[in-house]
């Protein structure tokens, strides 16, 4: 991933580490890049819903995705996505 989608993906993770709509949108797009099947809730129309910048970042982040074909783990990034499932995911979260 180049610099740009990185800068996206780190402000993406502090809008997610937040509790507002805009939050939960931004939540839902990258638990579902982190697991689709399980932890996807993404609407792509829920980019009308969120900022500019926000929109933004997350389509500089579907390109940095796309070029680099990689899921955050093995990006470096398991343990802040393994916080967004505790956060919005919780019901996935085995005692």
């Amino acid at each position: 991933m180049n610099q740009e989608s990185i800068a996206a993906l780190h402000r993406l993770l502090k809008v997610a580490n937040r509790d507002t709509g805009q939050s939960r949108r931004v939540a839902d797009f990258l638990l579902s890049w982190w697991n689709a099947p399980t932890c996807g809730k993404w609407d792509p129309t829920d980019l009308w819903a969120v900022d500019a910048q926000i929109s933004e970042d997350i389509l500089m982040l579907l390109r940095g995705i796309d070029a680099s074909r990689a899921y955050p783990d093995t990006l470096g990034y398991k343990a802040p996505f393994e916080r967004l499932v505790r956060e919005w995911r919780p019901h996935l979260i085995k005692d």
